[in-house]
């Protein structure tokens, strides 16, 4: 059927509205800024008939839209993005631009013309020919992680509710703060969501959906050194500074962020903050194998261990914190979650892939509290950065898709 779509200039007004979290804030959401974007959803919704749409104290917006089948058991499906753009680059004052009828040439951003979109830099960018490419003027992130997939719900809901025909269980809509900084389900009321499955829209090419992540643990080894005057120090002090660096330059080159890809997992020492009598390097394991995040932080302790042989009056600890797990351990429950959501790909046209994702989505710890949440595809692409960008097309393609998953909810049940 032919439908009339809002996706694009829905995300043009919500990326010029700044939602940066702060991992450095102690508040909850940890910038008040996200919340403006809330009441700007929930007018929005309030304005189509959602009726419950509402805004909470931590920033997280909720939503119902009704079912409209005679079916009674249909189970409720919840659809869910995250407000928050990343730290790493600013939100503010984000001027998106339209670049129509993409050929294949570089687009020069022109506010910073250093920032040039090559194709050779972004091979996605060959699937796009003839589509119309949105990117930001070169100073700023885009927002496309997670704005792209916030519009793409709210023009769903827009078009189910103008399309009754589209037969359909209740529909939850969620949106999130906070998610670049790990703290997107912190305060999430899945009793309010009340949902039996959750989609997030917050993948990347167009037909991929990603029902695997990594499992991850954080580590803090904390090196004690031996403190002494400088002008006297020979033969008494270990500095934890020195003990610190020579432990990162020790670990496996293999083993790094830099070093591998698909389905390997990685050390990555984060921090190093210290002084001499003291150090603490900060980690974070990855591994798509839970049993593997042990064998790693194994070698971080046998690195120490090494490097403290030639320091005999220093020690260490090293404390390991679960962080969150593989969602496919819970989606292999329930498998009819993934295959609907392939099902409902290819109904809107598209090649479906079936892929992991070398990192973690609200949609890893939905999955360990209760919720199912495989990951489906936004149009995102070179996100975190100024480069940030996503077609038209790919947007109402994703669109699509989550109209047709609410359909084939409806009819297998």
């Amino acid at each position: 059927m032919p439908l009339d779509f809002t996706v694009t200039d829905r995300f043009l007004r919500y990326v010029t509205i700044d939602t940066q979290s702060d991992p450095e804030s102690t508040t909850y959401p940890s910038t008040e800024k996200q919340k403006n974007l809330g009441k700007i959803l929930v007018k929005e919704l309030l304005e189509m008939g959602i009726a419950d749409a509402h805004l909470d104290e931590y920033g997280y917006v909720y939503a119902t839209l009704p079912p409209n089948t005679d079916k009674t058991d249909v189970p409720v499906i919840c659809f869910c993005s995250h407000m928050d753009t990343s730290p790493d680059c600013s939100g503010e004052g984000v001027k998106p631009i339209i670049h129509h009828n993409y050929q294949g040439q570089d687009l020069v951003l022109p506010d910073d013309t250093a920032q040039v979109l090559r194709m050779a830099e972004h091979p996605e960018l060959k699937n796009q020919l003839g589509n119309d490419i949105i990117t930001a003027s070169g100073t700023t992130l885009l927002g496309v992680d997670n704005k792209a997939g916030v519009a793409e719900i709210m023009d769903a809901c827009y078009q189910l509710i103008h399309h009754p025909e589209i037969k359909h269980g209740t529909i939850k809509v969620l949106f999130t703060p906070d998610e670049e900084i790990g703290r997107g389900v912190d305060k999430i009321d899945l009793q309010k969501v009340g949902a039996f499955a959750g989609y997030t829209i917050d993948g990347e090419t167009a037909g991929n959906m990603e029902n695997e992540t990594f499992s991850a643990d954080g580590a803090k080894l904390i090196i004690h050194g031996v403190s002494a005057h400088p002008g006297f120090a020979k033969g008494k002090m270990e500095s934890a500074i020195k003990i610190a660096g020579q432990i990162v330059a020790a670990l496996p080159a293999d083993l790094s962020p830099e070093g591998t890809e698909d389905k390997q997992g990685f050390v990555h020492p984060v921090g190093i903050t210290g002084h001499v009598e003291q150090a603490t390097i900060e980690f974070i394991i990855r591994d798509f194998e839970k049993d593997k995040l042990k064998q790693h932080a194994t070698v971080i302790e046998q690195i120490a261990q090494q490097v403290l042989n030639n320091y005999p009056n220093s020690s260490y600890q090293l404390q390991v914190k679960p962080q969150y797990r593989n969602m496919k351990q819970v989606l292999d429950q329930h498998p009819q979650i993934t295959d609907y959501g392939m099902e409902a790909i290819r109904r809107a046209g598209l090649d479906a892939r079936l892929c992991s994702i070398r990192g973690g989505t609200d949609g890893s710890r939905l999955s360990f509290m209760g919720l199912p949440c495989p990951n489906i595809f936004a149009g995102e692409h070179a996100f975190h950065g100024r480069q940030e960008w996503v077609s038209v097309q790919d947007m109402q393609k994703a669109v699509e898709t989550i109209m047709h998953l609410c359909a084939v909810w409806e009819e297998r049940s």
